[in-house]
């Protein structure tokens, strides 16, 4: 289940609000990703992770800033410097892009977590840690799909455009890894005041 066209909205509505009302760099930058959609945060992953050429998974500083700036990120450089030092917490001089990312999402109660790890499991079912389309045969059902039905889309392209919901717009691989499944329902959840409604949604969705 991806975000509702309605969720989708009212998330980019609250988070452009949010971008003049921020009082922390960090929630300005949430914010701008938010501004996106449900897949903002996820979609400044991909770009840090495109950057990591060593594969080593942190960055410094000006890694970080041309990341922030090749993602579209409206901020001066005193501000992104202020914010590459505030997530800097052991002033080693480099970030751990996994670690920004967590800080990045919008706080989440555990309840919700523990649904959007449940959804995840249920859906990876060989255990490796992603999702491809493999993992959704037999756990997506295409056969309503209108295109499905009507012969222009075969299995395989109807599972793989559901996947694509959950990649980055700029980066669709076919693999959704368990951060970028949690950063996507992070955005997802940042649209959805009430627990009991955000319980009720993931397990309608999930069948959990």
């Amino acid at each position: 289940m991806a975000a509702t066209s309605r969720m989708e909205r009212e998330l980019i509505q609250k988070a452009v609000k949010a971008v003049t009302t921020a009082t922390t760099s960090i929630e300005k930058l949430r914010a701008q990703c938010l501004s996106r959609g449900a897949s903002g945060i996820k979609g400044l992953g991909r770009t840090f992770k495109i950057m990591d050429d060593d594969g080593n998974r942190s960055i410094d500083l000006k890694e970080f800033s041309k990341g922030l700036k090749d993602f579209g990120v409206m901020m001066e450089k005193p501000e992104m410097t202020e914010l590459f030092n505030d997530l800097d917490r052991d002033n080693s001089g480099s970030l751990d892009f996994d670690e920004f990312l967590i800080a990045l999402r919008p706080p989440m109660r555990q309840c919700r977590k523990n649904l959007i790890n449940q959804a995840f499991r249920k859906l990876d079912k060989t255990g490796d840690n992603n999702i491809t389309v493999e993992d959704l045969k037999g756990v997506y059902n295409v056969k309503k799909h209108p295109k499905y039905l009507n012969g222009e889309w075969t299995e395989e392209q109807c599972l793989r455009t559901f996947l694509d919901t959950f990649d980055s717009p700029d980066n669709k691989d076919g693999t959704v890894t368990e951060d970028e499944f949690m950063n996507y329902y992070a955005g997802v959840s940042a649209s959805v005041d009430s627990d009991a409604y955000f319980d009720l949604m993931m397990k309608n969705a999930w069948k959990l």
